[in-house]
């Protein structure tokens, strides 16, 4: 299954998800040399959730970054289309609400909450892989609350080109091989592998931010670029 097929398909990246659920923590910690653990740790830094607060973590997957942004005491749903992934992490929590974490089914192009209803919105490594980013940008604006804040955090691009070509052979090559190794759908990593190859550097989708209608619009490098941190706000009404 190509990513073009699966572009095509909403249910068919959910589907690809799902099958993956039960080792995806796994094969993010081997796959990324675990640095995976510290890229999620830094988006919820970014995020400094506090105690009174509601959080949207969207793209949740099993729920690993939900967890811990509950740390200051504050309220956090964890939302994310793919069921499989959402019992899995239900499963490893005992429950779908649990430990201040509730789970919700929900698409980021329509998700399922009141306007402004939320004091920040993230979402870590999962905006690539909706079929619209713009429409998800607006929908995220649209959940949070007016002065509210957003974290991406998402494989990005190195600014030097050299070693991000070198990191994008990495990326086609050996990524699906070593996943291989860990599971039988090596099609969803080769499709993960192109979905970060084709996204959109730090300054591009910064200004994609900014056009959806987020404002103070800035980001930092993790891994000298390999993942980088946006942050933006809802204006104030």
């Amino acid at each position: 299954m190509t990513r073009a097929e699966l572009d095509k398909s909403p249910a068919d990246v959910a589907a690809m998800f799902d099958s993956i659920a039960g080792r995806y923590d796994l094969l993010n910690d081997v796959l990324s040399l675990g640095q995976d653990r510290q890229w999620r740790r830094a988006a919820v830094r970014a995020v400094e959730a506090y105690s009174g607060e509601l959080v949207l973590d969207l793209a949740a997957g099993t729920g690993t970054s939900s967890q811990a942004l509950t740390g200051n005491g504050a309220r956090v749903i964890a939302c994310d289309f793919s069921q499989g992934m959402l019992r899995e992490g239900a499963r490893q929590r005992g429950g779908a609400v649990s430990g201040g974490v509730a789970c919700v089914a929900g698409d980021a192009l329509e998700l399922p909450f009141e306007d402004a209803t939320f004091d920040a919105v993230t979402i870590s490594f999962g905006l690539r892989n909706v079929q619209d980013t713009d429409r998800a940008l607006r929908e995220m604006h649209r959940v949070a609350k007016p002065g509210g804040r957003v974290v991406i955090c998402e494989f990005s691009h190195i600014p030097v080109r050299a070693a991000d070509r070198v990191y994008s052979g990495y990326l086609m090559a050996a990524l699906p091989r070593i996943a291989g190794l860990f599971s039988d759908n090596t099609a969803a990593y080769e499709y993960l592998s192109e979905s970060i190859m084709d996204w959109p550097d730090q300054a591009g989708l910064a200004a994609r931010m900014q056009r959806a209608g987020w404002t103070r619009v800035a980001w930092r490098n993790l891994t000298m670029g390999v993942v980088a941190l946006h942050r933006g706000y809802r204006p104030e009404e």
